[in-house]
């Protein structure tokens, strides 16, 4: 096969294809906004020409090469009349299948969890962003180590039980690739404890959080900076930004709240981003309001927020934080229907139909987060055991306690408190 990463004079010529599996994740998702969703993937890469992009149905996936082998004979002389370089597979592609498919076709082929993080590896910034994409693409790496060159195999010696002093170049790759894993884990170990700290210091300012959360180019940034003021990059674009941004924003009432800016989600977001991005993302699962941003003139609107609920699943957000679903780019639709959005905004008081470009609803959105925000305080006498040092802790770490007095078996700690901050209280164990 040629040299995969060539010097170049011209953009590389890639090809998408969505294989259409009848079951699975995606199978809620009509073949054609998917084809369009991993074309605006693809799109995200920079030096990269579509020629071309189609569905694939599949009745079944083949175990060796993912397609029959009449589709990759079509295909192999289709990328050769073309000189196609690069193919991006919509969907899971085994080790075993990527260096068939490689070898036949005479291309380099990404799967969909491949492309993606090479989409986040190009956008990733803060040191913490890049550690954590080198780990999750070590991760992913580590599952390709496809046995493919019989000169490598291990040099057997003695009776056979023990290996003799060569090893196979996949067993070297791997060891390499654990060995670097431990390092970045330790790096990343540090950047997440600063962030720990800089977390500590926010739970001592009285400033509630609030987190804009949603499926890729939804708007979120968008919004945020409608609401901030700030300058944070907003495009078109799958995945514009990948880092988390913090910025304090003045309510209606004075209240002064913390609004964080996550990174988009997107259907079949590849495990080992999930796992990797869990402590960017960790501001969501402390946030005391959750605004769920959906573009809601996308034909798939509902399963995009279905994906986006299943993520917030997997990271266990506590269903006790309140949600607030934010129906993004009414402006884009056409007035009868904008219209009937406002009537069933205003019959919910959970849905907000807003604009992010033209500024329409959000003021009614910030008086919502305001009214949601401002409980009634109560003040409330508790009797904590000395065995239950960590809710003593989450109490002092918000600010909570107006007065303490250590007993014989137990604290009297009197706190100020909201109905929610009782029940978030509620929910803790010793």
């Amino acid at each position: 096969m040629s040299d995969p990463n060539p010097v170049r004079d011209h953009p590389t010529r890639a090809w998408v294809l969505h294989p259409d599996l009848k079951s699975g994740s995606r199978a809620r998702r009509l073949p054609d906004h998917a084809l369009a969703e991993a074309v605006a993937l693809a799109a995200a890469l920079p030096d990269l020409e579509i020629l071309g992009a189609e569905v694939v149905r599949l009745n079944r996936p083949q175990a060796g090469m993912l397609f029959g082998s009449g589709k990759i004979g079509e295909l192999k002389h289709r990328f050769a009349e073309d000189g196609v370089e690069l193919v991006l597979v919509d969907g899971a592609v085994s080790p075993v299948q990527q260096r068939n498919l490689e070898r036949e076709w005479n291309v380099k082929l990404l799967d969909r969890t491949g492309l993606i993080l090479e989409i986040f590896a190009d956008r990733a910034r803060t040191r913490e962003g890049v550690l954590q994409v080198e780990l999750a693409a070590l991760s992913y790496q580590r599952t390709r180590l496809v046995r493919a060159w019989t000169h490598l195999e291990r040099q057997r010696g003695g009776l056979g039980f023990v290996g003799g002093p060569g090893e196979t170049q996949i067993e070297a790759d791997r060891r390499a690739i654990d060995e670097e894993v431990v390092r970045i884990r330790r790096q990343l170990a540090k950047v997440v404890k600063t962030r720990e700290l800089h977390r500590a210091a926010r739970r001592k300012v009285p400033f509630p959080v609030v987190a804009l959360v949603g499926y890729t180019n939804a708007g979120k940034s968008t919004l945020f900076n409608r609401m901030t003021g700030a300058e944070v990059l907003a495009k078109d674009m799958l995945f514009a930004t990948l880092d988390p941004t913090m910025r304090g924003v003045a309510l209606p009432s004075g209240k002064k709240v913390i609004l964080s800016d996550t990174v988009g989600f997107i259907s079949d977001l590849p495990t080992q981003l999930v796992a990797a991005f869990r402590a960017t993302l960790e501001e969501v699962l402390e946030a005391d309001l959750i605004l769920h941003v959906r573009d809601i003139a996308h034909p798939e609107t509902e399963e995009q927020a279905a994906d986006v609920r299943d993520i917030l699943d997997s990271l266990g957000v506590d269903e006790g934080v309140p949600l607030f679903e934010v129906w993004n780019k009414i402006d884009l639709l056409a007035p009868p229907l904008r219209d009937a959005l406002k009537v069933q905004d205003a019959r919910n008081p959970g849905i907000h139909a807003v604009s992010a470009i033209t500024g329409e609803g959000i003021a009614p959105l910030l008086d919502a987060i305001t009214g949601a925000l401002d409980d009634e305080r109560q003040e409330t006498e508790l009797v904590l055991p000395f065995s239950e040092g960590r809710k003593r802790a989450w109490l002092h770490d918000r600010q909570l306690v107006r007065a303490e007095a250590e007993g014989k078996d137990a604290w009297r700690v009197t706190v100020r408190w909201t109905s929610r901050q009782r029940a978030a209280f509620d929910r803790l164990e010793g």
